[in-house]
């Protein structure tokens, strides 16, 4: 049976991505091999990461889904502030922040985690803290350039701030290359509408 690698996500519009790639551009002063830079245009909210799956188990993780959708409106999310993981002296993951109608969020991807739970997916074990990668740092980063690489990040600033919403969630393939993960939507699912309340 094929495995197909994939994950549940919220895809980007191209306006944020586009804005993430002139924010990487900020970021990159001088030479640094160390750093590992994530494909703006791939970048994504991750709300579940399922990995290896049997092709034939893509039809039960999308009805999960769309058990987790039941009830939920679309909301608002907004891309803004700077961070990292996990503190600014070691630095690993460079990311950006999600502010807006977080509880929202929190409350789809608990859900979601719930429904896999019940297929068999073992829970993530950290707590869901929403944000985008922009950057890794390679093993082979020190200390020193860690550091100098959390400092960069503090001086940095990035002031625009990227309204969107969500209205749907996706299971995404991911395959692996030697260029980088090549991701792929499998299947989409649409949060509930609200209900309408115009007459005919």
């Amino acid at each position: 049976m094929e495995q197909i690698r994939c994950f549940i996500a919220i895809e980007l519009p191209d306006e944020i991505k586009t804005g993430l790639v002139q924010l990487q551009s900020q970021l990159k002063s001088g030479n640094q091999p160390w750093v590992k830079w994530v494909d703006p245009y791939s970048i994504h909210l991750t709300l579940k990461f399922l990995g290896n799956v049997a092709a034939d188990r893509i039809g039960e993780i999308t009805g999960a889904m769309g058990e987790a959708v039941q009830g939920a409106s679309p909301f608002h999310l907004e891309v803004k502030d700077l961070g990292v993981f996990p503190n600014l002296r070691r630095v690993q993951v460079a990311w950006v922040g999600l502010s807006g109608e977080v509880d929202k969020l929190v409350q789809l991807q608990q859900r979601i985690e719930s429904n896999l739970a019940g297929l068999g997916f073992a829970p993530e074990p950290r707590r869901f803290t929403p944000h985008l990668t922009l950057a890794r740092l390679r093993d082979r980063a020190s200390p020193d350039e860690r550091q100098r690489f959390g400092q960069l990040i503090t001086d940095t600033r990035f002031e625009a701030a990227y309204t969107f919403q969500v209205d749907a969630i996706s299971l995404i393939r991911s395959q692996l290359t030697r260029e980088g993960a090549i991701y792929s939507r499998i299947g989409s699912v649409e949060l509930n509408k609200p209900l309408s309340t115009t007459t005919a």
